[in-house]
């Protein structure tokens, strides 16, 4: 069950981000990255098996830190308004309690990143079929993590030789597994149904800590991993609800 396959942290070119390339000017188009380095723990398909819970430390928690961008290395910050991308969202007075969102807080060290335009546009994609398929915004903080973890919120197109098997998109689904064709799952709004509708098949996963319920759905090498983006989701979900 991909028991090979390293975790390894996206990156998208360096050169390309400096210029300031702009990524996926349409939402639905994906990302598709020549010598990225390839993202482990993709997505088998839906299932409704209760996930093992522990109390032991995610993995990677500390170097998941995403270096896409360029800006920051395992050992440094994210500020707040870049992580979130609050410079770009307004916040309004009645967006969901934290207590709603992170119900049983966090699970050891957290990681964050700062968003571009791209990724923001997949947050909202992920936030806006959440509230259409009645998850909540519990729900939608379970996604967004996922992503976070999964693809970094970019909607990844097939990498060449770099791609794990057949996982492309958001949350790394595979057509293999039976989460669609290369285009639905490419295709944001799609992926999030598809994801949130494994989840919804999870029994009890509104009580599950998030690591679980993502990986009930995810049936991931690394099921740790989703919690150590938590909090970032959380800030993210309560900005765009």
């Amino acid at each position: 069950m991909k028991q090979h396959v390293t975790r390894w942290l996206p990156a998208v070119a360096k050169t390309a981000y400096a210029k300031t390339t702009t990524v996926a000017q349409n939402r639905r188009a994906a990302l598709t990255v020549a010598g990225v380095a390839a993202l482990g723990g993709l997505a088998f398909a839906p299932t409704a098996v209760a996930a093992p819970v522990t109390s032991g430390p995610h993995a990677g928690a500390v170097a998941a830190i995403d270096l896409a961008t360029g800006k920051k290395t395992a050992t440094e910050s994210a500020k707040s308004g870049l992580t979130t991308g609050s410079d770009k969202v307004p916040t309004r007075a009645d967006r969901p309690a934290r207590d709603k969102l992170m119900p049983h807080g966090v699970e050891g060290a957290q990681s964050r990143i700062p968003l571009d335009d791209a990724q923001l546009d997949n947050a909202k994609a992920i936030v806006k079929a959440a509230k259409e398929t009645g998850v909540g915004e519990r729900g939608a903080v379970i996604g967004v993590a996922t992503s976070l973890q999964e693809s970094k919120l970019y909607n990844l197109g097939h990498l060449g030789t770099y791609n794990d098997h057949d996982s492309e998109g958001l949350f790394q689904q595979r057509p293999s597994s039976g989460w669609g064709s290369s285009e639905q799952i490419t295709d944001p709004d799609y992926a999030s149904k598809a994801f949130f509708g494994a989840l919804k098949n999870v029994g009890g996963w509104q009580e599950l800590p998030l690591t679980s319920a993502a990986q009930t759905v995810q049936v991931s090498a690394y099921p740790y991993a989703y919690a150590q983006w938590e909090e970032q989701a959380a800030d993210i979900v309560q900005q765009l609800w």
